[in-house]
């Protein structure tokens, strides 16, 4: 079986299982390639020409994109792209009046798209998984657009606008899906929304059911039509409602952390008849430090995949995707194959 073969058949929990790998490992290599608009590979996946020129072209102590969003973005610095948004500079003033603010920015009709689609096909060639990220979800987008605070605030006090604003941000979303898979021969779709932090949630499950969950399942139920699986990017607890992905046919929740009881959620799937591969379990808060052992990364893997490995619906992950430190995540990404291998070898 090929890569691509042995990922597909533990997301469908097909037994016995064939393989407990690093979740990554049937996607084409991390290593990040930088071009003159942005990245053209990142994260063990494929960029498409819309994500460099919504969100990865631009860098700096303190930029504008094209939302009008002020950023800050040092490579070699920050982890990621962070919005400095503040009472001064947010785009939003009144989310009730958000149209007279919002201008979506029309998605231009000259990209190129030709190194997308010969990393893809080089991808398939070997036999690997095309993953293509499309950045920022509806709270994400939103959050970035207002303060923080401020979405919190509205999504209880003026959840009409706030629905109405994540309706329009869905058509567009579909928009740059249609584009994307258009244009590339991906087998996933890699989508980004964080709802949470390391312990809890950032609004209530009714919250989530009422505002967000209707254009997840919209955005998604777009992308399954075109025949392209759904990864959710959820680095964070979400246990109250992650099952609630499933619910709508995502096949694969990314970033699955300890805090969520993943073994609860297992049990809960084959009670209900559910599946969603949960790519997650490693404590980051172990792994991921400066002053940590190569032993000390290998004990907290086999503790991952010795609690979670016999409950299924399961492949070991770094929440994040990678490490912030390089070692850490090349000796996680080597023991997740390693013991893995030695994990099913022992329980077959």
């Amino acid at each position: 079986m090929t890569k691509k073969e042995l990922f597909l058949s533990v997301m469908r929990n097909e037994k016995p299982q064939k393989w407990l790998g690093a979740s990554f490992s049937a996607y084409p290599d991390g290593a990040a390639v930088f071009g003159a608009g942005g990245a053209e590979r990142l994260f063990h996946a494929i960029i498409d020409p819309i994500s460099n020129w919504d969100i990865l072209q631009f860098s700096g102590e303190r930029y504008l994109d094209n939302w009008g969003v002020v950023h800050r973005y040092i490579i070699g610095v920050d982890p990621g792209i962070i919005p400095m948004v503040d009472d001064d500079n947010k785009v939003i003033k009144d989310i009730t009046k958000w149209r007279d603010y919002v201008k979506f920015p029309e998605i231009p009709k000259d990209l190129d798209w030709s190194a997308a689609q010969k990393h893809t096909a080089e991808a398939h060639a070997k036999g690997e998984l095309v993953m293509v990220p499309s950045f920022r979800g509806p709270f994400e987008r939103l959050h970035s657009l207002e303060t923080f605070e401020d979405v919190l605030v509205d999504m209880y006090e003026e959840p009409e606008a706030v629905n109405e604003f994540f309706e329009a941000y869905t058509d567009w979303k579909i928009e740059v899906f249609k584009q994307i898979i258009d244009n590339i021969d991906l087998d996933i779709m890699h989508c980004h929304d964080d709802l949470g932090s390391l312990t809890g949630l950032f609004f209530s499950v009714d919250k989530f059911r009422e505002l967000l969950l209707p254009h997840y399942k919209r955005m998604y139920d777009y992308v399954h039509s075109r025949g392209i699986l759904v990864q959710h990017h959820c680095d964070c607890y979400i246990e109250p409602f992650a099952l609630d992905f499933a619910e709508i046919g995502v096949e694969m929740w990314q970033g699955a952390l300890p805090t969520n009881d993943i073994v609860k959620l297992q049990k809960e799937m084959d009670k209900r008849g559910l599946n969603m591969l949960l790519m997650g379990g490693i404590d980051q808060t172990i792994v991921d430090r400066d002053d940590i052992t190569d032993d000390e990364i290998r004990a907290e893997i086999h503790r991952c995949i010795d609690t979670y490995a016999p409950g299924g619906h399961f492949l070991p992950c770094i929440g994040s995707i990678t490490c912030l430190h390089d070692h850490a995540t090349e000796v996680c990404e080597e023991e997740m194959s390693k013991y893995g291998a030695e994990w099913l070898k022992a329980h077959s």
